[in-house]
């Protein structure tokens, strides 16, 4: 039986909408999600912003920021469904750096909830402290 194009694993080189294969691929949880973070730019395909229609085919690399993290991955196999956790991590090659250590996170400057925007005195400062002037 050969592949269709609504099999839910085809291993043959087809492309598939962008949005579709990280919400199939379970880099996000909802397609609601995974279109949104297309559209907000936090998924590149081969350096490059795309929109959520633009297709993927194995040997792209998909760069996806979610979870506070970065996913750099390479495209292997297109999937049209969603498939499980074990399927998904079949369908790209990993090379992501390592999450960061709580640590590291809890270190990590926050703004006080309903603070407000901050101060011009405040930008500044900020910006003085991230390197920026």
């Amino acid at each position: 039986m050969s592949p269709t194009k609504h099999s839910s694993t085809a291993d043959n080189i087809s492309a598939v909408r962008t949005d579709i294969w990280v919400w199939a691929v379970r880099l996000y949880k909802t397609r609601t999600a995974a279109t949104g973070a297309v559209r907000a730019g936090h998924v590149k395909v081969n350096g490059k912003q795309i929109k959520p229609a633009q297709t993927v085919v194995p040997g792209d690399t998909v760069r996806a920021w979610s979870h506070h993290r970065e996913f750099i991955v390479e495209v292997v196999k297109t999937p049209t469904k969603r498939v499980g956790a074990a399927v998904a991590r079949e369908c790209y090659i990993d090379h992501s750096p390592p999450p960061p250590s709580p640590e590291i996170l809890a270190s990590m400057p926050r703004r006080d909830r309903g603070a407000g925007r901050p101060t011009k005195k405040e930008r500044r400062q900020m910006e003085k402290l991230r390197g920026r002037r």
